[in-house]
């Protein structure tokens, strides 16, 4: 299989010219101008005389695989991806010091943007921009690599198109948050024939067909569709919960809830399609931060309704459903994690080395994760103990021992090294003999792990250079501290050594 979205994109059949949507026509009027639409919004579910109809019902807006999808007109002319490059990233600092969030490294061969990318592709939304702000080179260079033959298309063609923040005579400022973001580049989206937006982040980890989510949209003739996620009380206190009526409509909104409150948001999950038991172990639906907004929704909310608002979950959203408009919830029941703090991004990738069963899988052929083609060799494993462990392209392991860890392409690991419940994100290059023939004259680190280096529960960014005997294993259990001068940050009790970052042979952290 390709690893590369160049190869997986190249073969797909030319994407038809988008129907046209006229910018002065309602949600209703504009459906009833497109075949399998009728006036008042409501789908056709005429079928040639030969097949029986596919009946849909609104209750079954769950993401699962018995589910189908009929969508009329195609995703691919009809919807245009958004994706949100987030803000500095502050609470994933380190990680971010050199990269935006959703450039950061995920499971060896990734970054994070490959996953909202790769969902959109394998949904048919081949229309997608991402938009970006901060340390915004290193995931610019990602997507011209990885999706490069897509950028620039021809006008009804697919592409993958950087729109990094600007200012202008109308917006003299930066993003101020994710409604602003838009609203600044509205100019561009309404000039795209579509019938709706689908808004998502560009650091989170799931898997998700988009066009279930946009056919749950289109059948409930909903204005904003928020995808939701299943959770119990204890998980649901450090979210934006919803309340919902028995159409799964979202009358409430309320963020991290406790007490009282958190009980009176208590839903019948049953309604979005949960099956009895689970929806009693899972009373409430938290907001993932992924929304289908239809064309004309949009371009009133931002521009009419709340043209200060700059944040969708905050404002726009719960300012909609008091205005009166149809805001539906469509249920997701599956693995999502919001890659935000060191923590959860440890946790996310060390998840796919679980056995038998990973958090989140990597081999699913009929929904792969595209990302850059490097062309690099298999990695070269040298009377090595590995075991629970993912090791990415292009390594070169000697001696070593690895345990429940995760190992990113190009990593070089000595003799004697033991390697436990880490991250290693590899590195951009590979030293030449003669580069590590200098280092050794001049007492230099190369890049990668030393001899009898010690490393546990850490994140090693790229780049590192590791000295021989380094035991970085926290010993004194320090939660938090902040060691940038000496190459390292320790969050959550998780070492997390800085990209490019020296440490020092005979280092003990």
């Amino acid at each position: 299989m390709a690893t590369g979205a160049m190869a997986a994109t190249t073969t797909r059949a030319p994407i038809p010219a988008a129907a046209s949507f006229p910018g002065d026509l309602g949600l209703g009027r504009r459906r009833a101008a497109v075949p399998g639409w009728r006036a008042g919004g409501r789908r056709m579910r005429a079928s040639p005389p030969a097949r029986r109809p596919f009946l849909f019902s609104p209750r079954g807006v769950s993401d699962s695989r018995s589910s189908q999808t009929c969508l009329d007109p195609d995703a691919s002319t009809s919807v245009l991806g958004i994706i949100l490059g987030g803000g500095a990233g502050t609470r994933l600092y380190p990680l971010t010091k050199k990269r935006a969030k959703p450039a950061v490294p995920l499971g060896a061969n990734y970054r994070l943007i490959d996953i909202p990318v790769s969902n959109c592709l394998n949904s048919n939304v081949s229309k997608i921009y991402v938009l970006t702000q901060f340390n915004s080179a290193s995931l610019n260079r990602h997507l011209s690599r990885a999706y490069g033959n897509n950028i620039s298309g021809y006008k009804n063609e697919g592409f993958v198109e950087v729109l990094a923040a600007q200012q202008s005579p109308e917006n003299p400022n930066w993003f101020q948050g994710t409604a602003d973001a838009v609203r600044q580049y509205m100019w561009l989206f309404e000039e795209h024939n579509v019938m709706e937006f689908l808004i998502l982040a560009g650091d989170h980890l799931y898997r998700m067909d988009y066009q279930k989510f946009i056919q749950a949209h289109r059948e409930t003739d909903a204005d904003i569709t928020v995808a939701a996620l299943p959770m119990d009380e204890q998980r649901a206190t450090a979210f934006g919960l919803m309340k919902i009526d028995d159409e799964g409509r979202i009358v409430e909104f309320a963020e991290k809830p406790k007490g009282e409150k958190l009980k009176s948001m208590m839903v019948d999950t049953t309604i979005l399609g949960l099956d009895p038991e689970r929806a009693k172990e899972l009373p409430y639906i938290a907001s993932m931060g992924i929304y289908v907004f239809s064309k004309d929704v949009m371009l009133r909310l931002l521009r009419e309704n709340f043209p200060a608002a700059n944040d969708f979950g905050s404002e726009v959203i719960p300012g909609a459903t008091e205005i009166g408009m149809r805001v539906q919830a469509y249920l997701y029941d599956g693995y999502w994690e919001d890659i935000g703090t060191i923590e959860a991004f440890y946790n996310a990738n060390l998840g796919i080395t679980k056995k038998p069963v990973p958090d989140f899988s990597f081999y699913d052929r009929s929904a792969p994760i595209y990302t850059q083609p490097r062309y690099l060799p298999p990695s070269k494993v040298l009377d090595a103990d590995v075991t629970d462990s993912v090791i990415g392209e292009g390594c070169v392991i000697k001696h070593c021992t690895i345990n429940h860890s995760v190992v990113g392409l190009r990593s070089c690991i000595s003799e004697g090294a033991v390697i436990e419940d880490s991250l290693l994100m590899g590195a951009d290059y590979y030293e030449t003999e003669d580069d590590k023939k200098v280092l050794s004259e001049t007492g230099g680190i190369p890049i990668g792990i030393g001899k009898n280096a010690h490393i546990r529960k850490a994140i090693i960014d790229k780049n590192a250079r590791i000295g021989e005997n380094v035991k970085i294993i926290n010993f004194d259990n320090v939660q938090e501290a902040v060691r940038e001068t000496e190459g390292y940050f320790i969050k959550s009790g998780i070492v997390t050594v800085i990209k490019d970052a020296l440490i020092p042979s005979g280092t003990v952290i």
